[in-house]
């Protein structure tokens, strides 16, 4: 039988969490940990071995270098420094280190021979994701980032807490950037196939403030980044399910950061939008169907990103 591997680069507080939650889960039978701190990835490797005993699974953790990853069916990059977003609360705040880090170590897992999915949390998301795309050249949709896969969950947790019913009930997406330009489509949320917009009009429980909603998602990492400056479990637990999904072919749709070719009618940036997910990473975009004044606001959420991009040519 295969053995499923997958590989974190970047152990920091998200990367542990990501490695932990895929540990304790079963996701994997191995995981490589990557990071250009050796210790810090020893550390966490002998961390994540003394757990390993009172798991239901039997789960393979060792410390690896780039050259190692050829085999790996996924690698989760989560490369960061947490400590620039103290200053200013903006995760753009971050890209000139992270986009220095990804172009210092791209063409390391190209030379592997690495030909898995690769999926990215390190922000600014939509950016960083692009970046290594280009750089490994996969086919499209073996690399894509965790995206609006957080904030969606931070909605349907609103949303449970709003009208009471479970989560796993709600079909809502965040799409966008991941950042402050992101946007909830409700003509789009539906409660098990019954649209929003019908339950407004008898349930007082629906008939809520979508503006004040959506800025709770929105703020959501911030709430948990003014009390431990860091944000760890629902990002871990976002990348874990996503690898989950493609390890086990799962052709689920969840919000991710894709590049786009013309759906919603932009290309040449990622963005988080529903995607089918499956072993070659995302197979399809999902089109959602958009009111106009959607449509605008999604247009002009691109074109946030597309303003962000332009900062790329100044890093070097």
């Amino acid at each position: 039988m295969k053995t499923r591997k997958v590989a974190i680069i970047g152990v920091g507080h998200v990367g542990a969490h990501c490695a932990y939650s895929i540990a304790v889960q079963g996701i994997a039978d191995e995981i490589l940990l990557v990071d250009h701190n050796e210790q810090k990835a020893k550390s966490e490797c002998q961390d994540l071995r003394d757990s390993i005993a009172y798991c239901p699974h039997r789960v393979k953790i060792s410390v690896a270098d780039f050259k190692d990853l050829e085999d790996v069916d996924v690698i989760v990059n989560s490369v960061g420094k947490i400590e620039l977003l103290i200053a200013n609360n903006d995760r753009l705040d971050e890209m000139d280190f992270t986009i220095k880090a990804v172009n210092g170590y791209v063409e390391k897992i190209k030379a592997s021979g690495f030909h898995g999915v690769l999926i990215n949390i390190s922000n600014p998301c939509d950016i960083v994701t692009r970046q290594l795309a280009l750089g490994l050249g996969l086919p499209r949709g073996r690399v894509f980032g965790t995206g609006t896969g957080l904030d969606t969950s931070r909605l349907l947790s609103a949303l449970n807490r709003q009208t009471g019913i479970d989560h796993k009930s709600i079909t809502a997406y965040m799409i966008g950037e991941h950042g402050a330009q992101q946007f909830a489509p409700w003509s789009c949320v539906s409660f098990r196939g019954m649209p929003l917009d019908e339950w407004a009009k008898t349930d007082e429980r629906f008939q809520f403030d979508r503006e004040a909603l959506k800025k709770e998602a929105i703020g959501g990492g911030w709430v948990t980044f003014a009390g431990k400056h860091c944000t760890e479990y629902g990002i871990a637990t976002t990348a874990a399910r996503m690898v989950h999904i493609v390890l086990h072919d799962e052709k689920q749709i969840m919000p991710a950061s894709m590049e786009l070719c013309g759906e919603y009618g932009e290309s040449g940036l990622f963005a988080g939008v529903p995607c089918l997910i499956g072993k070659d990473g995302v197979e399809q975009v999902i089109e959602l169907p958009l009111t106009d004044a959607e449509k605008a606001e999604f247009h002009s959420c691109c074109e946030g990103i597309r303003k962000n991009m332009e900062h790329l040519k100044d890093i070097h």
